[in-house]
């Protein structure tokens, strides 16, 4: 008698470790959006709905690349292709050398305040 309750018990514990456990990975977002290494938000599982500032990101993110692609066969020798929405498009080097980080290299728009992000290509 002792022995079934105790397996009782363990079975009760086990079934809500397993509830816990799924709950939890439930409330992390299985379906939602993360950013990579980057900084870009990327898919995680299949989310149902695209968030403002997910959508702001990837509305920039094609603005940016439809500049550079307007602009590609100009001197890119200016460091600033312009502006997509609340970001300024920046031309650097790949890979990034020092001369990058100078304020002077940098977009006056982002520099003065009239936006808040910068794209960096």
């Amino acid at each position: 008698m002792k022995k079934r309750f105790l397996v009782l018990i363990a079975l009760v514990f086990l079934i809500l470790f397993f509830v816990i456990f799924r709950v939890g990975f439930d409330l992390q977002g299985e379906d939602s959006w993360i950013k990579d290494s980057r900084g870009v938000y990327v898919k995680h599982g299949n989310p149902s709905l695209i968030p403002d500032y997910v959508k702001e990101q990837q509305d920039a993110i094609n603005c940016a690349n439809l500049l550079y692609n307007e602009n590609k066969n100009l001197d890119l020798s200016s460091e600033c292709l312009g502006i997509c929405g609340d970001f300024a498009v920046d031309i650097v080097h790949v890979p990034r050398v020092a001369l990058d980080d100078l304020s002077k290299n940098q977009c006056s728009d982002y520099k003065l305040g009239k936006v808040n992000y910068f794209i960096e290509l």
